[in-house]
């Protein structure tokens, strides 16, 4: 620290005027107020420019994103900056993002079910789409009690392509989410052969399942090892992505609102994320699961209706809603 910074930081922190402290450290007032007056450096003004570009970043993500998201943010946007350097302007910022949470898991292997192989190896990348999904399901608390969700994501975007909701975790709603994803890619003629890679859950071995993946619609199962996360880790980055920024922002939820990502538009499969509404014929809008790029995009086909209360009476086939709307964030973008 130079004398003068010292002197400077004397009368911030301690209200200390300038000229006692020059009085006492034997120098020069006219020197010290040129050194206060002087313009600032080019180090200094990008220091400026980076913290005001960082504070738009972290307000973009509704004050969620750590410092390696600001910074792959930032490297979309042009910058040539260091993680380090955004760490440290966040921390002049006084900014920090939203620490994650844990939680127990769900998966419940059946050790009589059919074993399948694991054609991925944690190569969660595609060259193009409609040839590597992953999935999973998760919990959602709710004021209502306990709702299920079970995704899939084309591992080419990040694209969530189905999101179905349900009261039970069973192989139903994970044959509901295969069945909406393989209909909003065009059926079994687009998505023959696509490896759909998921955990060893007793709702992913259920013959009913596997039945419908191989015979049905053409689709390769693929599953990891038994309780090991990083084997089906893209989406379990998308469960934490969807709790952490969005879900646990809201100090009450319903179901309903949980099932369309905690939005306030009174029928997600009516609206679109800028409030316009569209016939049911028309695209639903998905998400990119990307760091750097948290867009809705347009899904290819509508996904499933809602469904009614939880204490309506009971009907044959399950209860499904779909997860419309996660967050305004941004226009639609179509995929490559």
């Amino acid at each position: 620290m130079s004398v003068a910074r010292f002197i400077a930081n004397q009368r911030t922190f301690y209200r200390v005027p300038y000229a006692v402290c020059c009085v006492i450290l034997g120098v020069s007032q006219s020197w010290f107020y040129k050194w206060l007056n002087r313009p600032a450096t080019p180090g200094q003004r990008r220091r400026a420019d980076l913290d005001a570009e960082v504070l738009k970043m972290f307000n973009t993500s509704k004050r969620t994103y750590g410092s390696p998201r600001v910074h792959a943010d930032l490297l979309a946007a042009g910058w040539t900056v260091g993680v380090n350097t955004v760490a440290d302007s966040m921390r002049r910022l006084g900014l920090q993002g939203r620490k994650p949470m844990h939680s127990m898991g769900l998966t419940r292997q059946d050790r009589k079910a059919p074993k399948f192989p694991d054609l991925l190896k944690r190569d969660f990348t595609a060259p193009g789409p409609n040839l590597t999904w992953c999935g999973d399901i998760t919990e959602i608390p709710t004021d209502e009690g306990k709702l299920y969700m079970a995704t899939v994501l084309d591992l080419f975007s990040r694209r969530l392509l189905a999101a179905p909701t349900s009261e039970h975790p069973n192989a139903q709603l994970a044959a509901d989410a295969i069945k909406i994803a393989a209909a909003g890619r065009g059926g079994r003629t687009k998505i023959e052969s696509v490896i759909f890679n998921t955990d060893r859950g007793s709702t992913y071995t259920a013959s009913s399942f596997t039945l419908l993946c191989k015979d049905k619609l053409g689709i390769r199962q693929s599953m990891g090892r038994v309780g090991s996360c990083f084997d089906n880790a893209a989406a379990e980055s998308f469960f934490s992505t969807l709790e952490h920024e969005v879900l646990s922002r809201r100090a009450k939820r319903t179901q309903a609102t949980s099932a369309r990502g905690g939005s306030s538009s009174p029928d997600p499969s009516r609206t679109t994320s800028t409030g316009s509404s569209y016939p049911p014929s028309q695209a639903q809008p998905g998400w990119c699961h990307r760091p750097a790029c948290r867009q809705e995009i347009g899904s290819d086909r509508q996904l499933a209706p809602r469904g009614r209360h939880p204490r309506s009476p009971p009907r044959p086939e399950v209860r499904t809603r779909n997860l419309v709307e996660l967050q305004e964030m941004g226009s639609g973008v179509p995929e490559e």
